[in-house]
């Protein structure tokens, strides 16, 4: 369900529809309060006084991604007296993977998690989404700051997938992995500079796969924490897939093997 909620209470005749932003300090302010479900905080270069100071307090104390942007940004997101801040609104509610991992390891079948390390293309991540649907992921993780937003047309791409599959999204990634690895899951890395051919992986174990950037691939200090790095087999010039061809290989091997 989306947020039906603007600050002025009136339709934008341009940018995105109103269901999706809040804006205004102290709207804003009250939507964090009230514990809409915000995706990211758009704030104004040198945004200072003493509500913005209220407003900076409350996005760190319940970890809300914000950024600081040009004031022509905020413009061409609403006509209205911003204020100089923005909320985008998410149109799902993000799960805790602390708290879905244990349980997905209780189930009598083996989970299959995905993690997407700072995919910030928003039609790649609805591709991706939409995939994961399709071949029964049991959640898919993001990072809280760096990804693609998941609004609206995040949803669209995904052709609703995002609404159905639970999505987490969390301030520390290798904490994430290192829970994985401590419930008994494999930990997968898709790189091109792996040693294995994603063949020879059992993806029949619990399994959590990881899924870089398509400019900078998989950060180093997760890859690290990786217990094997898997590559597709590449035979023409161009060397890597695009991201979200790739996760779907990944996770159709993974189905196949696991029928």
């Amino acid at each position: 369900m989306i947020v039906n909620k603007t600050s002025g209470g009136h339709s934008e005749s341009n940018g995105p529809k109103s269901s999706t932003i809040i804006y205004g300090l102290r709207p804003v302010i009250e939507a964090i309060d009230g514990d809409t479900r915000i995706d990211r905080v758009l704030m104004q270069n040198g945004l200072s006084g003493p509500l913005a100071g209220d407003l900076k307090g409350r996005i760190r104390d319940k970890n809300i991604p914000f950024q600081f942007v040009p004031v022509e940004k905020l413009n061409r997101l609403t006509k209205g007296n911003h204020q100089g801040v923005v909320a985008l609104i998410s149109p799902i509610e993000f799960k805790q993977a602390m708290e879905l991992i244990p349980r997905l390891m209780e189930s009598d079948r083996a989970p299959l998690l995905l993690l997407l390390d700072h995919v910030t293309d928003v039609r790649n991540f609805g591709a991706i989404v939409r995939t994961a649907e399709c071949t029964g992921v049991d959640a898919v993780i993001i990072p809280d700051h760096g990804t693609a937003q998941v609004g609206d047309d995040a949803v669209k791409t995904s052709s609703g997938a995002l609404l159905r599959v639970p999505i987490c999204r969390e301030p520390n990634l290798k904490t994430v992995l290192n829970l994985a690895r401590q419930c008994g899951l494999q930990i997968v890395a898709a790189t091109e500079k792996g040693a294995t051919d994603y063949l020879e992986v059992d993806f029949a174990k619990p399994t959590l796969l990881i899924m870089g950037a398509e400019e900078t691939g998989i950060s180093p200090e997760l890859l690290k924490m990786a217990d094997c790095r898997a590559k597709l087999p590449i035979l023409g010039q161009v060397q890597s897939l695009n991201v979200s061809v790739a996760a779907a290989v990944f996770m159709y091997e993974v189905l196949r093997q696991r029928r």
